[in-house]
């Protein structure tokens, strides 16, 4: 069988619900020969998943999924084997979570009106972590309101909702542009996922290749086949690099790790290009 490597998984570093140590342990158990850690806005898993994937005889790229927008939309792009002290992108990256914490705070503010829940239930599984609506969801379901994050997402968390409140982040051609300065190759994530109200335009993905994209995440569990067929064009036509991967959340998701992957050959071509290929 060829080997298979999954780059978008995500851990309790960030809204997973899986150490990045049980990542690599289950990546090896059902045979994967490698796995990214994909965690949001940070890189604080790394080391551990690192130490783990040497431990169970794996491979590991470290990388992370930045919280971006263009033209007011949504975009997250994929960023594997930067390196983590590069002060544009770092300081890029703490604005995000500052922000994402500010905003989880007010959201739970609004919402403790007419729920019962207060920011210790948010933070129960650590305040360093990159916090996000999520954790708020899972608050809601541990609470009873909801079944789980899902339908959380769908009612009171839905940017439609009246809690919500919107978060800061970074432009997507900027954060592509700091990815290759800090040495790393950027992947726009989920293009085409269903919850998205269309498929990122083309007009979008001229400017990001013209900023240095390298890829585009088309195998992706969350995609819609329907959307895909000029997001494939494209990319054959312009020269990125087609991904494969879970966007795997532990329970967190339905998204299983594995169930989408990158090939060996996409693998070796990030390594080969990236400040820090393991």
């Amino acid at each position: 069988m060829p080997a298979r490597y999954d780059l978008h998984p995500h851990s309790v570093r960030s809204d997973g619900t899986t150490t990045p140590a049980a990542i690599a342990e289950e990546a090896a158990s059902i045979g994967l020969a490698g796995f990214a850690l994909t965690d949001h806005d940070t890189v604080e898993g790394w080391p551990e998943a690192r130490e783990a994937a040497a431990r169970v005889g794996i491979d590991f790229l470290p990388g992370m999924e930045v919280t971006t927008k263009h033209d007011w939309r949504s975009t997250h792009l994929l960023a594997y084997g930067i390196e983590p002290d590069s002060p544009q992108l770092t300081a890029a990256l703490a604005r995000v979570r500052e922000s994402r914490h500010g905003r989880a705070r007010e959201m739970v503010s609004r919402l403790a009106v007419d729920f019962d829940i207060d920011w210790g239930a948010v933070i129960e599984g650590g305040e360093d972590r990159t916090l996000g609506r999520p954790h708020i969801a899972d608050a809601l379901v541990s609470a009873g309101y909801y079944a789980d994050r899902g339908a959380a997402f769908a009612e009171v968390l839905h940017p439609r909702s009246p809690y919500y409140v919107p978060t800061y982040a970074i432009e997507t051609v900027d954060a592509i542009r700091m990815v290759r300065e800090a040495g790393g190759l950027a992947v726009l994530a989920h293009p085409a996922a269903g919850r998205m109200t269309r498929s990122v335009d083309v007009s979008a993905l001229e400017e990001f290749v013209a900023a240095g994209l390298w890829g585009i995440e088309l195998d992706h569990p969350e995609n819609r086949d329907d959307w895909i067929a000029p997001l494939t064009a494209f990319a054959k036509s312009n020269g990125l690099h087609i991904t494969g991967a879970s966007d795997y959340h532990g329970a967190g998701k339905d998204n299983r790790l594995g169930e989408r992957t990158s090939s060996l050959e996409t693998w070796n071509a990030i390594r080969s290009l990236v400040a820090v290929p393991r």
